[in-house]
Formats: structure tokens, sequence, C-alpha cells
């Protein structure tokens, strides 16, 4: 393994040393080509994603090189250490897609996905190519911690499989929540549906002990659209900028500064973040084409990413609700040394809650508020990594401090991180002691997943009992 990455960083090195623009650029549009995508679309994606990683660029400066000094001001007046700078999830995409073993794990996803559809272990073609850098985070941080791509393939590998069983369990609650037939071929591998498992053990406990709490259930449609603009990114930026201002003992003149950056910023963010997806649509349409002339006469789930579930209301009612607490623990939180900035609205935690509760809006605040300190204890855990990633890969934000470390705290996957973390410092330091807490560790992992797939397997068979006496009494 150790000849391979040798091997690899010397074809790679020449490519990372252009920047992660234009290196993804360059390997994005061959990579395109050799799908037997159009040359000129496969150039379009490639100057799309150079122009997505330049934009997001330039907005982390902006935002990190504005509340820089107010955060540090923070820590000095309150003796609250919260110095890690919460950055969001599409500067970590940045970084992600700036590492070249991105498409290497890129590679073996869609080895594994051909090789289940073959074998019939799933019915989801994945073309989510963009997402892909969610698990390249789990290899990436394995290699971190022992430099051992055969520890990082495994684990990548594995969650692979379970992100292709997953989207089957949860196509027919898909169906449920947007009203859809059962012919709609949506679904989604997103890799913050692994959270599932852990919130159904919540939820589960609901509906044994407190069942009685859904009788209080409101529309969350009807409350987002009172909160109207004052939910909206625009609106939480601007209060997470004076938030911050204030914390720290800015001037006036200050905080309605760090305000109006804050709420540009995390609508920038978000415009920036659909760049990437556009600019991975053709080599995802050339994947497509290439496992759908291999596999004739096929019906598949198609497997995009999860914002079709966007329409669902209680998924943004529970996120803006669940921000505010989430900054309040925060500052409390044992272990934790992040203030949440980038990460603040938590798309990584609401679209597995919209799916595990079926929309019941008070189980999703209460469980959402719950997890939130997994996912800030994890991306404390990975700010040395990310920093030193970033570092690597040019994409450190140029207005920060050498020493910050920067992270996000609510990205995807905040379980698998601390999987990527004991499996990387097994591979480190092969001991007995760390074998058998990493395989203890995998062996509760892969039970939990294995129950829950028994309940979700209980809600389809529920499902198909109640199309069918549909169907009995439409035929009386």
């Amino acid at each position: 393994m150790n000849t391979i990455i040798e091997v690899a960083n010397k074809i790679f090195a020449p490519l990372i040393n252009l920047g992660a623009p234009a290196m993804m650029f360059i390997v994005l549009t061959l990579f395109a080509v050799l799908m037997r995508v159009k040359l000129s679309k496969a150039i379009q994606g490639g100057l799309m994603l150079a122009i997505a990683l330049t934009g997001m660029g330039a907005i982390i400066d902006i935002l990190t090189g504005s509340f820089a000094p107010a955060l540090q001001d923070f820590v000095k007046s309150t003796g609250i250490e919260l110095a890690i700078t919460d950055v969001g999830w599409a500067p970590l995409a940045t970084i992600t897609w700036g590492s070249a073993f991105t498409l290497y794990f890129l590679f073996i996803m869609v080895v594994i996905n051909i090789v289940m559809l073959m074998i019939n272990k799933t019915d989801t073609l994945d073309v989510d190519i963009f997402n892909i850098w969610h698990v390249s985070i789990i290899g990436l941080i394995v290699m971190y911690y022992s430099n051992n791509l055969l520890l990082a393939t495994l684990l990548v590998s594995f969650l692979g499989v379970l992100k292709f069983i997953n989207a089957d369990l949860m196509k027919p609650t898909f169906n449920d929540l947007l009203e859809t037939p059962k012919s709609n071929p949506t679904t989604t591998t997103h890799l913050n549906f692994l959270l599932n498992p852990v919130i159904m053990v919540f939820d589960k406990l609901f509906d044994k002990f407190l069942p009685i709490i859904d009788k209080y259930d409101f529309d969350a449609a009807t409350l987002n659209e009172k909160i109207g603009f004052w939910g909206s990114k625009f609106a939480i930026g601007i209060y997470l900028g004076a938030f911050i201002g204030i914390l720290g003992q800015q001037a006036p003149q200050a905080i309605f500064t760090l305000a109006f950056i804050g709420g540009v910023s995390l609508e920038l963010f978000s415009l920036i973040g659909k760049w990437f997806i556009a600019a991975v649509e053709p080599l995802s349409q050339g994947i497509t084409n290439f496992m759908s002339k291999r596999l004739q006469g096929r019906t598949f789930n198609i497997g995009i990413d999860w914002p079709f579930l966007a329409s669902r209301a209680e998924m943004w009612a529970a996120a803006n609700v669940i921000a505010p607490i989430m900054l309040v623990m925060a500052l409390f939180l044992p272990g934790n040394g992040i203030l949440p900035l980038g990460g603040i609205i938590a798309i990584g935690l609401t679209p597995a809650l919209l799916v595990v509760t079926r929309g019941k809006i008070l189980r999703m605040i209460i469980i959402g508020t719950l997890m939130v300190p997994i996912f800030l204890w994890s991306g404390t855990a990975i700010a040395p990594f990310v920093t030193n990633t970033a570092k690597s890969v040019g994409a450190f934000p140029t207005t920060l401090s050498s020493d910050v470390m920067i992270t996000h705290s609510t990205l995807e996957g905040p379980v698998e991180k601390f999987l990527a973390i004991s499996v990387g410092k097994m591979g480190e330091n092969f001991t007995v002691q760390t074998v058998l807490t990493t395989v203890g560790i995998f062996a509760a992992y892969t039970l939990l997943f294995i129950w829950y797939a028994r309940q979700m397997k209980k809600r389809n068979k529920k499902y198909e009992e109640d199309e069918e006496a549909a169907e009995a009494l439409e035929n009386l």
C-alpha cells in the first residue's frame, strides 16, 4: 500500500501543485471524457467546478476574516475556549475535492454499486457523484492518522454497502412523505441518512414512553409561513453575525458589519453549493449511461442528493428551532470547541429526522436537540484533520491565523467520523487494545444498523399491506 501511495503522490503531485481549482478542472474533465461524455460538456463541468471552488474560497476568506477578531475578543473576555472556526459544509467539500484521493474513493463506490446491482443486493443506481466527498472524508481521516490506504478503502467500502442498502430501505418512506407513486424512482444514498439508526432508537423510546406527545404536534408549514423572512438564510446569518459581535463586545458599527457579512455569506454558501452539483452533472449522466447499457432490463431506484425532500416544511421548521438551541448549547457543552457559524443550519441532521419520525415535528425538534452534542463533539474531534488537510491542498482561509483550527459543526456522518478516527488510530498503533476497541465499536455500529433495517422492513411491509387494503376497497 505504501508503494501505491508513493506512486499516486508522484502522479498527482504536479496537478496538486496547480491548486485545487485547476487540478479538479483537469481531472474532472478527463474523467468525464472517459465516461463518454461529450467533450464540450466535460469541459463545462470541469470549469464550473473550478469556479465553484474559487468562489467558495473567496466567501470563506470574507467570513472568517471578518469574524475572527470578534471571536478572539469573545474568548479573551469570557474565558470560554471556542477557538475552532466553523466554516460550514461547503468549504469542507472544497477541501475534500482538492484531494486526489477523492476520485479514487469515487471509483471504489462506483464499483461497489455496480457489483451490488449485478448480484441483486441493491436496486439503487447512485448518480449523486458530488456527495462522494462525504465518504471521502471518512477515508481521508483514516489516512490522516495511519497513512493506510487499505484500511481507508475497507471502511469506505463498508459504509458504501450500508448506504446502498439504506437507500432501498427508505424508498417507501419517501413515497409516503412526498405522496409519490411506487413507480417513482427517487431515493438517496446521502451519508446523513446513516444517522437514521441512532435517531430511531430515540423514536422508539417516544413510541413506548411518550406517545402522547404526538397529540400536541403542529403544522410546520404554517410555522414557516409565519416566520417568513425571519427564518431565512439571510436572517439567520444576520442573527449570527450580530450575536458574535455582541459576544465579542464589538462597537455598534462592527456589529452591523458582522451581521450583514453573516447574512450574505450564508446565502452565498447555498448559492455556490448549487454550482458544485451542476458541475458534476455531466459526469453523473455519463456514469448512468455506462451502467444502464450493461444492466439492461433492470428497473432502478435512482439515488440523488437529499434536497428532493426540501418541499417538506417540517425539515426547515426543525432546523430553525434547533439553530438557536445549538448556539446556546455550544457555549456550555463539555468537550466542545466550536462556536457554530457556517453549520448553524443543521441540514446534516434534519433530513434524517424527517425520514425516521415521518414528519412529527415535536419529535424532530426534541430528538434533534439530543443529537446536537454528537455533531459538536465530532466536529471538534476532526478539527486537526480538517485544518491540516486544508493547508495541504491550499484551501485554508488566508484571513485566519495559521494556528487557528477549522471544522464544520454539523457535518454529515458524525458517528462515522468517530469510526474513522478509531480505525485510523488502530492502523497507527496496532495493539490488542486498539484492535479490540475498534472491533467492539464496529460490532455495536453494525448490530444497530441490522436492528434499524429490521424496523424499516416492518414499516415497509405495513406500507404494502395498507396499499393492498386500499386497492381491495377500490375494487369493491
